[in-house]
């Protein structure tokens, strides 16, 4: 089945706003901590534990965009949104263009 590179990235925007909401709310963990945080209960931090390699690479290199936003305590949230999707289209189409270099090898 070949996929093409704009549905490729659009459903892997989704799934990294997915799993970067899910991460925040239901695991109450903030965006920038890549390990558990301290008020989470046992399940939360276990969870978070196994997630932290996909979070270091979806959110990691981000940390300092993250941490230069957050100097102003009024930064609009399309600041993040923007960082964060233009990251991740990136991260899309090289993850795209490796696996189309598999599946044809």
């Amino acid at each position: 089945m070949k996929i093409s590179m704009i549905k490729f990235v659009i459903i892997f925007l989704i799934s990294a706003f997915a799993f970067l909401f899910g991460t925040t709310w239901l695991l109450n963990q903030p965006p920038e901590s890549l390990l558990g945080s301290p008020p989470q209960v046992a399940w939360q931090s276990t969870v978070s534990t196994i997630l932290s390699p996909v979070k270091i690479i979806l959110v990691g290199p981000l940390l300092p965009f993250i941490k230069f936003l957050h100097q102003d305590p009024d930064t609009p949230p399309p600041f993040f949104l923007v960082g964060f999707a233009f990251y991740w289209t990136l991260l899309a189409l090289i993850l795209h263009y490796l696996l189309n270099k598999i599946k044809h090898a």
